[in-house]
């Protein structure tokens, strides 16, 4: 896939391009800041987005409200947030419309070839790639919507890891649980967060904005 790169470390930014094209991708553009995202994106159309949430100049949260504003100008916009920090509120803003296509992970998994790899893939087709820790963060933060106290252990462990991204046969390899059953799960937490039928995607992406949101 076609992507573009903003990190203003160096060593961390021409890692990532001898990364992704080692593995076969296609660097279109690596920037150090975040007019040089909005610029290179505007430039290129890329399949994916690679987004250090610090950039210059303020080295707050430039990376992220740029993220935020590609994603507002054009909505299928993919972008995969990488950080050594875990910004909460801008995190669940960039789940909020639900739509996909979106990743947080911290700094720490871009050293998990396997994982950092696997999470571009899923952010460019269009689904979540949540580090763990900021699922956590998260969780903590919005453990009050009023149907997430009506959910079991095991369907917090369910809502856990599709939080994470994990389709239903990862769910299974990872708890042990048969498909029927995690099925099932996925089934009632959906009914407790008063999610009614519709698309299956668009309700697992609700269904982790419930629980993140609330």
């Amino acid at each position: 896939m076609r992507i573009v790169i903003a990190e203003d470390l160096l060593l961390l930014r021409e890692g990532m391009v001898r990364l992704l094209t080692d593995t076969g991708h296609t660097v279109v553009a690596a920037v150090a800041d975040a007019p040089g995202l909005l610029a290179a994106v505007a430039e290129h159309r890329p399949d994916l987005s690679i987004v250090d949430v610090r950039l210059p100049p303020g080295f707050r949260d430039e990376g992220l409200r740029a993220a935020l504003e590609l994603r507002a100008a054009a909505p299928d916009t993919k972008v995969l947030i990488v950080s050594q920090y875990v910004e909460r509120a801008y995190a669940a803003e960039l789940l909020a419309d639900g739509r996909g296509g979106v990743g947080y992970l911290l700094k720490d998994r871009v050293t998990a070839l396997d994982d950092f790899l696997d999470a571009i893939e899923r952010v460019a087709a269009g689904g979540t790639a949540m580090d763990p820790e900021v699922v956590r963060q998260l969780f903590t933060r919005g453990a009050r919507h009023h149907g997430v106290g009506a959910l079991t252990a095991r369907e917090r462990e369910v809502l856990d890891l599709m939080a994470q991204g994990l389709s239903n046969s990862a769910i299974c390899a990872a708890l042990f649980l048969a498909p029927v059953s995690v099925e099932k799960h996925i089934t009632g937490i959906f009914g407790k967060l008063d999610l009614p039928p519709a698309d299956d995607t668009n309700r697992r992406v609700r269904a982790v904005l419930a629980y993140l949101n609330g």
